[in-house]
């Protein structure tokens, strides 16, 4: 269990200012569950993922794995600490000089490992993440995913109970980061790894995570199941993540939306038209999606309300009717498919 207790990280700029990268952050990580941190650019999530391992020390508060605070132990204490705790990055961190099979042995050989023994391991983690044929390759050799199955491999070198995972498809092709996530779910089923995502797109947190954090300027603006918040955003940050990214309704042109959310069975209901016939009312939509959440499917739509108050009573009870979520888009900066 990763548990973080009011953490806060500040920087210097070299004018003296200072940046509150992380606000008072406090939340637990359960042992074997896939946990995201999601948030725009800036947010301060990298900086808190690395508060985690402590390759950034918090500013205040406390960082705990299972029972050991690592805000309060000793360098040697920590260096075996983070023995527990593997991490992988954006642009993989492979060293050029060195074959697939040489950089996966190497934290292992450093750490004192017997050279045999780092190969072995090393071959079980190449045909745990499909590159049998690749142990003597080098990084320029592979594509961007098989750069990243080794970086992974490599992570997962010393037996880690923790993986942390900062960005680790950005730079990847939607398929690629597909297989990728595909791998992160096989290992934390199988090797019972606990797995902290950093990202900032929803659709990752969709496809793998359990529970997700939505951060904003350094604050965690809420913590639930991606279901949850997926259905009933609280944070202006967790809707803007939600929703798709194209064809942008610009800000204050529409004060009249409703969000609909949909979960299971209602996913394939043809509601608008029910709602059409039950309100007499007629709704533009302005755009619909759907998303694959934890096996189950899960849909939105965003509609334009007509302008007589009465019909949208009657379009509000309709939906309080069905059960189905809604939320007022008001005069959100809203984007949609």
């Amino acid at each position: 269990m990763i548990k973080l207790e009011h953490v806060s990280k500040e920087f210097e700029t070299r004018g003296k200012k200072k940046i509150d990268a992380v606000n008072d952050v406090s939340l637990t990580i359960n042992s074997g569950e896939i946990f995201g941190i999601i948030g725009f650019s800036g947010a301060g999530k990298s900086t808190l993922v690395r508060c985690i391992n402590l390759l950034e020390h918090p500013t205040k508060g406390k960082v705990f794995l299972n029972d050991v605070e690592l805000t309060a132990a000793s360098a040697k204490e920590l260096r075996q600490e983070r023995r527990s705790i593997g991490m992988i990055f954006q642009q993989f961190n492979l060293l050029a000089q060195k074959t697939c099979i040489d950089n996966i042995t190497f934290p292992l050989i450093i750490s004192g490992v017997p050279k045999k023994e780092a190969i072995e391991r090393a071959k079980e983690l190449l045909e745990l993440v499909d590159l049998s044929d690749k142990a003597k390759a080098y990084p320029e050799q592979l594509s961007g995913g098989q750069k990243q199955r080794v970086a992974i491999a490599r992570a997962l070198a010393t037996y880690p109970e923790v993986l942390l995972c900062d960005e680790a498809t950005s730079a990847l092709d939607p398929i690629t980061t597909r297989s990728i996530l595909a791998l992160l779910k096989k290992i934390n089923e199988e090797l019972r790894v606990t797995i902290v995502v950093i990202t900032h797109e929803m659709r990752v947190v969709e496809q793998i995570c359990d529970r997700v954090a939505v951060m904003s300027d350094g604050f965690i603006k809420e913590v639930g199941t991606v279901k949850d918040i997926f259905l009933n955003p609280k944070s202006d940050t967790a809707r803007k993540l939600i929703l798709p990214e194209r064809n942008r309704i610009e800000k204050g042109k529409r004060t009249d939306i409703l969000r609909l959310a949909f979960d299971g069975q209602s996913s394939y209901e043809p509601i608008i038209s029910e709602l059409t016939l039950e309100s007499g009312a007629c709704v533009n939509i302005l755009g619909a999606n759907t998303e694959d959440i934890g096996g189950k499917a899960y849909g939105q739509m965003l509609i334009e309300l007509p302008e007589d108050k009465e019909a949208v009573k009657k379009i509000k009870a309709f939906l309080d009717k069905k059960q189905i979520h809604y939320e007022e888009g008001g005069n959100a900066d809203v984007t949609t498919d």
